[in-house]
């Protein structure tokens, strides 16, 4: 898969606010990495993982995206 098309599929399934602040890369494997270095915004990105998964893979199939996930550490607050 090209870059420019994961770029494409990305940014129609999470508009463009998200895509302004995350970059993402595809591994062999089917599974999305996504890079955001807010970590506001990485908590956003996974609660809302369900339905980005669902939009990725209706737009580029489910047999090339298997899952998306977003390194990178969680802040907690106490």
């Amino acid at each position: 898969m090209s870059p420019g098309k994961l770029s494409f599929a990305w940014g129609v399934a999470v508009g463009p606010a998200i895509q302004r602040v995350t970059s993402v890369t595809i591994r062999e494997d089917g599974v999305v990495l996504v890079v955001a270095d807010d970590p506001v915004w990485r908590r956003e990105i996974r609660r809302s993982l369900p339905v980005i998964l669902e939009r990725l893979q209706g737009l580029l199939g489910s047999e090339t995206v298997r899952s998306v996930r977003v390194p990178g550490r969680s802040r907690t607050r106490s």
